[in-house]
C-alpha cells in the first residue's frame, strides 16, 4: 500500500485535534455508530481539562488505497520540542489558520520549523464559518509570514483550502458547497505531499516519540528511514555521538490503524511505527541493525529558558496527603520525563535533595508538576526564573519573547503601560477588527512571569495574550517585583474563622477556616510591604454572660484562592509552593523566624 506522513500544524486552538477527529470519522477509520470523545486524540485528562495539546499523537486513515499517517502536534511553543522532532518524520504539514485570527505567535513558530526541515504547506483556512472571518486577509497574512520566514519559491505557491473542521468539511472555495466533506483535504494530500523519500541500506530509524506501556515496557516511536523491522529482529541502538547504548531485539512492532495501534509482521521505509522491546534507547537515539556504525542526525532542539529548583517536601505535613515524597522517587520520575521530553533539562544539586529543572516556559513547567501531583507525589518547588548567558564579550544576556495581545481598544492604554514597566518594547499596534487593537511587544521572560492574571484582570478578561522565543538580547536591568508582604503562620494547628475574621483588616487571606497549619505557611497577603506573623488559631473566648450581639456570626470575606500557575508567577525567592495530590500550600522556604531573619540579614549584606 502506497504511504502518506502529515502532521497538522497550527497555533493553539485553531482546530487541529477537532479536524483530526473529522479526518478519523470521514475516513471509515471510525463506524458510525461506535462511540468515542470529542478530541479523540487529546486522551490525558489534563489535555481535556485545558483544552491544549500537550503530547504529540500519530494516528492513521486509508483514502482510496493509500495509508494516510496523522501526526497530531501541540501548538503551545512550551511544547515546541515535540514539534520540531515530529517534522523530521513526516513529509508534508496541513497548516491550520484561524479565519479571524489569522497567523498568531505559534503559527510564526510551526511554520518557521516546518519550512526549515523543506515540508511544502498546505494551508487550511479554519472556522470560515465564524461572523468575523476575514479570510483573504488571513491569507495575505500567511503569504506574508512564508515571505518573512524565508520561504522558497515553491514554497510559496501553497495551496488553500478554506472550511471548518468541527463541521467536517473543506473546499477550494470559502462559499462552496460543503457536501463533499474533507474529500478535497484528502485529495489534495495524496496530489501535494510526496511519496515517504526511502534510503538503501539496512534498518534505521530515529527514535521521536518515547512512552511506556504497563505490558510492552518502553515503546518508541519514529519512521523508518531505511530497510525494514519485524518481531523479534536484532536491534542496535546508537547515541548521537555513535557510541553504542544497547544491543536487543525489537519484540513487537505496532502499526498506526485509526484510534488503534495493532501488531504487525513488520514494517518497511518510510512508514511511521512504534517498536518494543528496548530499554534504554530514547529520543533522538537511532534504533538500526546491527550491521549499522554511524548514527543518524538529529534535529537540534531550542535551549530552555526557564528553570525551577524542585526540592523534597520538608515541611510538617509532609507524607500526609501523597505516597512518593523521598529524593529517590522524585529523581527517578523527573529522569524519567527527561528521557521522552527532549525541550526539559534535569541537573541534581549538590546535596541530592533538590533538582533544578529547566525548560521551555512556566506552563511546560506547571504542566509536569500537576502531572507529579496526581500520580501521588509531594514535593516543594520555587520561583521560575529565567535562563541567563554570557557573550563573547562577558555581557549578560536575557531570553526575549515576542509577546502579541489581542485586546479591546478602551484597554490597550493599560496593557502598554504595563508591558512597560516590565522592560517590554512595543514594535507593532494594529486594528484587529471589531473594535479590538493587535498589540506586539519584544519583553524580558522573566518580566512576564505571573502576568497573564494580571492581565484578564487589567481589561476585565478580554485579552488573549501569546507568547513566543525571540532571542537573547543583552539584560535590560532590574524589573519591580510584588509589592506587599504575606502574613505567616507562627504556630501549627487548624485555622479558626474567628481568627481569620479578626485578620481581614491586616489584608486578605489564601487559606480557609478549619485548614491545617503549620509554623512558616503562608496564610494571607499583608496589606503592607513586610511580613508579619498572626496568630490563625485564636478561638473566641467563651463566658458564661450572654448578651444581645455578642453571638454575632462571623462573616469571613472569601479567601484568594491561588491555582498551581497563579502561585508559581506570585511567590519570592525566599519562598516555595509546597505541592501534594491533595493541596496546593504557600510557606516561606525557612519554616523557622530565626533563620528567617539569619537569612534576611545575609541577603541583605551580600546586596549592600
Amino acid at each position: 500500500m502506497k504511504l502518506r506522513n502529515i502532521a497538522i500544524i497550527a497555533h493553539v486552538d485553531h482546530g487541529k485535534t477537532t479536524l483530526v477527529d473529522a479526518l478519523l470519522k470521514q475516513s471509515g477509520s471510525v463506524r458510525d455508530n461506535q462511540r468515542v470523545d470529542e478530541r479523540v486524540m487529546d486522551s490525558s485528562d489534563l489535555e481535556r481539562e485545558r483544552g491544549i495539546t500537550i503530547l504529540a499523537k500519530a494516528t492513521s486513515v486509508v483514502w482510496k488505497d493509500v495509508r494516510i499517517n496523522i501526526v497530531d502536534t501541540p501548538g503551545h511553543a512550551d511544547f515546541g520540542g515535540e514539534v520540531e522532532r515530529i517534522l523530521n518524520m513526516v513529509d508534508g504539514a496541513v497548516l491550520l489558520v484561524d479565519a479571524a485570527e489569522g497567523p498568531m505567535p505559534q503559527t510564526k513558530f510551526v511554520v518557521g520549523k516546518a519550512l526549515k526541515v523543506g515540508l511544502k504547506p498546505i494551508v487550511a483556512v479554519n472556522k470560515i464559518d465564524r461572523t468575523d472571518a476575514r479570510a483573504d486577509e488571513v491569507i495575505n497574512e500567511v503569504f506574508d509570514l512564508f515571505a518573512a520566514l524565508d520561504a522558497t519559491d515553491e514554497q510559496l505557491d501553497f495551496p488553500i483550502l478554506y472550511g471548518s473542521g468541527r463541521d467536517g468539511w473543506m473546499n477550494y472555495d470559502p462559499a462552496g458547497p460543503q457536501d463533499e466533506g474533507l474529500a478535497p483535504l484528502f485529495d489534495l494530500v495524496l496530489s501535494h505531499v510526496p511519496e515517504p523519500a526511502v534510503e538503501e541500506g539496512p534498518f534505521r530509524m530515529i527514535g521521536t516519540i518515547l512512552e511506556a506501556d504497563p505490558f510492552l515496557g518502553r515503546i518508541i516511536t519514529g519512521r523508518i528511514a531505511s530497510g525494514t523491522v519485524k518481531p523479534n529482529q536484532p536491534v542496535k541502538v546508537l547515541a548521537r555521538d555513535g557510541t553504542v547504548l544497547e544491543q536487543g531485539r525489537s519484540s513487537k512492532v505496532l502499526a498506526f490503524r485509526g484510534l488503534q495501534r495493532q501488531p504487525v509482521d513488520g514494517a518497511r521505509a518510510g512508514d511511521i511505527v512504534a517498536i518494543s522491546g528496548l530499554s534504554k534507547g530514547t529520543v533522538a537515539d537511532t534504533f538500526c541493525d546491527p550491521s549499522v556504525s554511524e548514527a543518524m542526525e538529529a534535529q537540534p532542539i531550542d535551549p530552555p529558558t526557564v528553570t525551577m529548583s524542585f526540592l523534597v517536601n520538608d515541611s510538617p505535613l509532609a507524607g500526609t496527603e501523597g505516597d512518593k515524597v523521598t529524593s529517590r522517587v522524585i529523581r527517578d520520575r523527573l529522569l524519567r520525563e527527561a528521557e521522552g521530553n527532549v525541550a526539559l533539562k534535569i541537573e541534581e544539586s549538590a546535596d541530592k535533595d533538590s533538582f533544578f529543572v529547566s525548560g521551555r516556559g512556566e506552563l511546560q513547567l506547571a504542566v509536569l508538576i500537576e502531572t507529579m501531583r496526581r500520580e501521588g507525589f509531594e514535593l516543594a518547588v520555587s520561583r521560575p526564573r529565567v535562563v541567563m548567558k554570557k557573550n563573547d564579550s562577558g555581557e549578560l544576556l536575557e531570553p526575549i519573547e515576542e509577546v502579541v495581545v489581542d485586546v479591546d481598544e478602551e484597554h490597550a492604554g493599560t496593557v502598554v503601560q504595563k508591558m512597560s514597566e516590565r522592560k517590554a518594547e512595543m514594535v507593532e499596534l494594529r486594528p484587529s477588527g471589531g473594535n479590538r487593537q493587535r498589540l506586539v511587544f519584544h519583553a524580558p521572560t522573566r518580566g512576564l512571569i505571573g502576568y497573564q492574571s494580571e492581565l484578564l484582570t487589567d481589561t476585565r478578561g478580554t485579552a488573549v495574550m501569546n507568547r513566543l522565543f525571540h532571542e537573547y538580547q543583552p539584560y535590560r536591568g532590574e524589573i519591580g517585583g510584588r509589592v506587599n508582604g504575606v502574613l505567616i503562620a507562627n504556630e501549627p494547628g487548624e485555622s479558626v474563622a474567628y481568627a481569620l475574621w479578626n485578620l481581614e483588616d491586616r489584608g486578605p487571606m489564601v487559606i480557609d477556616p478549619g485548614v491545617k497549619v503549620y509554623q512558616g505557611m503562608i496564610v494571607g497577603i499583608h496589606s503592607r510591604d513586610n511580613d508579619l506573623e498572626v496568630n490563625v488559631l485564636k478561638g473566641k473566648k467563651l463566658s458564661n454572660v450572654r448578651a444581645a450581639g455578642k453571638d454575632e456570626a462571623v462573616k469571613l470575606t472569601p479567601p484568594i484562592r491561588m491555582t498551581l500557575e497563579r502561585a508559581l508567577a506570585w511567590i519570592q525567592d525566599d519562598e516555595l509552593v509546597e505541592v501534594t495530590p491533595k493541596s496546593i500550600r504557600l510557606r516561606k522556604l525557612y519554616l523557622d523566624p530565626h533563620e528567617r531573619k539569619r537569612f534576611e540579614k545575609k541577603r541583605l549584606a551580600g546586596a549592600a
